[in-house]
């Protein structure tokens, strides 16, 4: 029996001795009775644990971020934004985004952390014994940062409902800026122009080294492989000789043995700038545009939302205005609108529904033309749904003096409606009225009851209640 007191401590190399020959010992373990044992450094014998509201014994960072295990920094930010930009709760609002984008948040989370990462690909899980996972499983995550907070201090901003992400180009995580951008535009903003203020990703020298491309207080070398000459010489088979640029300091003859930490040594790096962009007037859903940002160069895609008042057709475009039964039949003015101003349009006598009118170079102004397109005007006839009793009164009344092309008046009665005139023409010649003179107006009214100015029968009132007269 061995026996490890409290005032016998063995030395560094009998406990080594012990630690890795016990599982070759002949006798049972039960053999060994270890009454206190406090090795020198408890961290190469003590097991970790990780305590975690939510284990993951099955799940693989790596594989949750769809990266390599050698992945650098910059990969797993981009990997991490572009599963972000698909599962992330303002673009995506189903439960099981949500549980996504969760789990992704903790993957970056522990992933672009060193040490985190470090702990992780030597005690976490998921892989089994070939990679992460070598630890027998003991690895837990506790993570009590909320993943919108992940993403805010990943990308600067964010996570709050707002981020555009038309606007954020993924060159952050390379040395190129943004190639195109996407803009929303109302249907005003985009045929009158306007002016809008936007942030763009632009390349430009780096902060950090000022371009020189290395770390502030130190100076680049002379290239030790090409000796500064920026070329190599290779014999080939034949006893013949090529020369080719330098592949480590890529021609340039230095050699950089301190690239700048910011910018990894390209001397550029993306920049987030805000700057004040113009949208032309007549600009159209899905066009693009170029514009410049100091050396950089963008294209700028516009989304155009569908407005309630108009249609468009290239350089024309096309609404809807109604007009009352009264300016359909005796014509009048009717306020039309228009993409810079409302116009009032003269509404000829006897004008039916969807009838076109065109009010010349109203329209969008033409982009890579002069002048402007047209406004075409559909009219609508409004017709009533509802009457009151004296308005059907006098609809019927008017009904005895228009007699349909074809069919009937639903509540006309055309027999009683003849017997009714011919009872009143009656009437007349009796009392000594001369009906004829009546008819014979100067405007040319019909002689149907009522339409004589001044009479108060049905089509006197109708008259005046529908056409104001």
């Amino acid at each position: 029996m061995i026996t490890l007191s409290k005032n016998g401590l063995p030395s560094k190399r009998c406990a080594a001795l012990i630690l890795n020959h016990v599982a070759s010992l002949s006798i049972c373990p039960s053999n060994i009775q270890i009454t206190r044992f406090t090795p020198i450094s408890t961290r190469s014998l003590v097991k970790r644990n990780f305590h975690s509201s939510r284990p993951l014994s099955k799940e693989d960072y790596y594989k949750t971020l769809g990266i390599k295990k050698d992945a650098t920094a910059k990969e797993i930010k981009k990997a991490y934004f572009q599963l972000a930009k698909k599962y992330h709760p303002d673009v995506n609002k189903t439960k099981e985004a949500q549980e996504k984008f969760q789990e992704i948040s903790e993957a970056y989370e522990v992933l672009s952390d060193e040490n985190k990462r470090q702990e992780y690909d030597t005690f976490g899980s998921g892989a089994g014994a070939g990679g992460p996972g070598r630890g027998g499983g003991q690895w837990q995550y506790k993570g009590n940062v909320d993943v919108n907070e992940i993403f805010r201090r990943a990308f600067g901003f964010g996570g709050d409902g707002t981020f555009n992400w038309d606007s954020f180009a993924d060159s952050q995580f390379g040395h190129s800026h943004a190639q195109e951008m996407v803009m929303d535009l109302s249907f005003e903003e985009a045929v009158r122009g306007t002016q809008k203020n936007i942030f763009v990703n632009v390349v430009e020298d780096c902060p950090r080294c000022r371009g020189t491309q290395v770390e502030p207080g130190f100076k680049k070398v002379s290239c030790p492989y090409c000796n500064g000459t920026g070329m190599i010489t290779q014999r080939l088979q034949g006893g013949f000789f090529y020369q080719a640029s330098c592949n480590r300091c890529g021609g340039s003859g230095h050699y950089n043995k301190n690239p700048c930490q910011e910018c990894e040594g390209h001397g550029q790096s993306v920049q987030r700038r805000q700057v004040s962009f113009n949208v032309p007037a007549g600009t159209n859903d899905k066009d693009r545009v170029r514009f410049q940002v100091g050396k950089n160069q963008i294209y700028m895609m516009f989304n155009v939302a569908p407005s309630l008042k108009f249609r468009r057709d290239k350089d024309d475009i096309h609404c809807d205005v109604e007009i009352s039964i009264a300016q359909a039949v005796l014509g009048g003015t009717v306020k039309v609108p228009g993409i810079m101003e409302d116009t009032y349009v003269h509404v000829p006598p006897g004008t039916s529904s969807h009838t076109k009118m065109r009010l010349t170079g109203k329209g969008v102004k033409r982009l890579h033309s002069a002048g402007y397109g047209d406004q075409y005007i559909h009219i609508k006839v409004a017709v009533p749904s509802y009457l009151s009793a004296e308005q059907r009164a006098l609809m019927l009344a008017w009904a005895a003096t228009d007699k349909p092309k074809s069919g009937t008046v639903k509540g006309f009665d055309e027999s009683s409606a003849k017997t009714s005139a011919q009872s009143k023409n009656q009437e007349g010649s009796k009392s000594g009225t001369n009906t004829t003179t009546d008819r014979e107006s100067p405007r040319g009214e019909s002689d149907a009851p009522g339409s004589v100015d001044g009479d108060p029968g049905f089509l006197g009132k109708l008259k005046k209640t529908i056409f104001g007269k």
